[in-house]
Order: C-alpha cells, then sequence, then structure tokens
C-alpha cells in the first residue's frame, strides 16, 4: 500500500502555494480539450487521476476525479463535483471500473509513476490517456537560452515517453499537441509567441518549476529577456512565433489500449 507522508501530491514542491496564483494563468484550453475527447473517444465513464481542481473535465462523459491535495479538492467549482481523496499509486477501484482514464500534466507529482500508471490500467478497460511533456524536447524552446535552470528542472521531472508506453502496455499511439498563439493554459510554452507574458511573476507562478529554481534565476532571466526585447534581439531572433498559429514543442498525449484478452 502506498504511504502519504505528508498533505498534497507526492514528489512535487508546495503546491498549495503554487495553486494559490495560478487561476488566472492557467484555465483549460478548449483545443486542447478537444484532442483528449478524442483520445478517450466512447468512454462513458472516466477516471481523472491527479485532477487537481478539475481542469478538462468537460473532455469527459461521466468523471470521478483523483485528488490526493486537499487545497486543490477544496478549489474544484462545485460543478464538478468531489474528488475522492485517494494517491495515483493505490487507486481504491476495483478492476476495470472505468471504460476510459486520464491523468493531465500531473505524472511529475507522482511518488512513483509507473506503479500509478499500472494502477490506471488495472482499473480502466478502455483507453488510458496522459497529457504530459516530453522531456526530450523540452530544452529545444526560447526559453532555455534565458532560463536554462528552469527547463532542466522540467526535463529532470517528467518521465520519458518510452517509460511510460511501456508501464500502461497494450497498444499505444504518441501525439504531439499543437499549442494555440492564445494559449489559456499557461505552462511556459504557451507564451511561445508571447514572451512578455514571461516578465509577469503571477503568470510565472503558473508554472511549478520556476518554484524549484532560486531568486538569483529569476533576476537574470527578467534582466535578460527585458533586454533583448527592448534591443530588438529577441524579435530578431524569434519574432516569426508572434504570428504563428500554433507551436509544436514538448506537449504530448499518449493513449493506450489493452491488447484483446
Amino acid at each position: 500500500m502506498n504511504v502519504r507522508t505528508q498533505e498534497g501530491s507526492a514528489g512535487d514542491v508546495g503546491r498549495t502555494a503554487i495553486g494559490s496564483g495560478r487561476a488566472p494563468f492557467r484555465r483549460p484550453d478548449t483545443r486542447i480539450a478537444r484532442f483528449i475527447a478524442e483520445a478517450l473517444g466512447e468512454a462513458r465513464t472516466v477516471l481523472n487521476v491527479g485532477a487537481g481542481t478539475g481542469s478538462y473535465e468537460s473532455a469527459a462523459r461521466e468523471v470521478t476525479a483523483v485528488e490526493p491535495s486537499r487545497s486543490m479538492r477544496e478549489q474544484r467549482p462545485p460543478r464538478l463535483g468531489r474528488a475522492v481523496d485517494a494517491v495515483a499509486e493505490d487507486l481504491p477501484f476495483a478492476d476495470g471500473a472505468f471504460d476510459g482514464s486520464m491523468t493531465l500534466l500531473s505524472l511529475h507529482r507522482w511518488s512513483d509513476v509507473t506503479r500509478g500508471l499500472r494502477e490506471m490500467r488495472r482499473v480502466t478497460r478502455g483507453p488510458v490517456v496522459v497529457l504530459t511533456h516530453a522531456p526530450e524536447v523540452v530544452r529545444d524552446f526560447w526559453l532555455y537560452a534565458y532560463a536554462p535552470e528552469v527547463l532542466d528542472t522540467e526535463a529532470r521531472r517528467h518521465p520519458r515517453i518510452e517509460d511510460i508506453a511501456a508501464a500502461l502496455g497494450g497498444s499505444g499511439t504518441v501525439l504531439t499537441v499543437p499549442i494555440p498563439l492564445d494559449c489559456t493554459d499557461g505552462f511556459n510554452e504557451a507564451y511561445y509567441g508571447r514572451p512578455e507574458m514571461l516578465l509577469d511573476p503571477a503568470a510565472r507562478q503558473g508554472c511549478s518549476a520556476w518554484s524549484f529554481v532560486d531568486d538569483g534565476v529569476r533576476e537574470r532571466f527578467d534582466e535578460k529577456l527585458r533586454r533583448d526585447l527592448d534591443s530588438g534581439a529577441w524579435d530578431a531572433h524569434h519574432g516569426h512565433l508572434r504570428a504563428q498559429s500554433a507551436y509544436e514543442g514538448s506537449l504530448v498525449l499518449v493513449r493506450a489500449t489493452p491488447d484483446p484478452a
């Protein structure tokens, strides 16, 4: 049995503090939601593991949410219903209890990703859908030239796509999810064509990797990016992104279905 030694999601920095400033900058994007809904297909009953405040639950028909952080459970809108207090590694459901399951940008908070994914597979008859960041391409983003420590942290925290697929077994697909230019879900790459947004500390707070670096990193980032925006250096290298309707970066959707018996 998985033992929880503290309130909240295992393996993450103070999620209560992070969550308190996320809402204006971390709103589900309807275009990303469509990819999730398509991956779930005809699944009627869907388990959402590491559900947080319920982002993207509208992509499923009937959702059972699991969230170990009390602060996150308390922030869920009443229309979504209460979340079960449990962890991915020890799901309190019978084998094959759900038509489908999903976990969305939460793997990096789990204490044992392989065990959690195997638990999802155990309780799911159909597709298991994982929205995550592919660590091998995280550093390809322009932000790496300004705050390498942030993206190094991001790359270390996210499990390899091959490991996710191996844990889920069965037959799977991996799809790169295009990030819209006006994406409302404010992870780092959501600002690929709006660099000024990342100068707002509240926007950065919405992406938890920034909480793992010290003030010096944030100050150097702020100074360097402001200087390059003022001088035109950023636009000389990356200005085309301001008019690019979508960006294909590290955001991926992994979908796995069980092999026929």
